[in-house]
């Protein structure tokens, strides 16, 4: 039972001026019972590897949190920019860039 007269608690959040950031344009999916992992790499033209720069790993409460989030600014972009036209083939691409890789097999000793 939820309690009405819980206050939100407000996080200050850090963003150090020296971060970098890091383009991505593809990003491999996979899942345990408990955590979603969401590894970002970089794809680049007529060149058959990709590096991983980034590594997530979240709860699926969390992961499930961050795709409504992801819902809502895309409807807030597309309600100011217009709307991002998916090509015929999207099913397809978002399985390519979404999962269709294989993880890297790890060093052998």
């Amino acid at each position: 039972m939820s309690n009405p007269r819980r206050r939100q608690m407000q996080v200050n959040i850090e963003v150090p001026p020296d971060l970098d950031a890091t383009y991505a344009n593809f990003a491999l999916i996979t899942h345990s019972a408990s955590e979603i992992i969401i590894d970002f790499a970089r794809v680049l033209p007529n060149t058959p590897r990709a590096k991983v720069y980034a590594r997530i790993i979240t709860t699926p409460l969390h992961a499930k949190l961050l795709l409504r989030a992801l819902s809502e600014n895309l409807e807030k972009y597309e309600a100011q920019f217009g709307e991002i036209k998916l090509p015929s083939e999207a099913d397809k691409l978002a399985q390519q860039f979404f999962g269709a890789v294989k993880p890297p097999e790890p060093p052998k000793a």
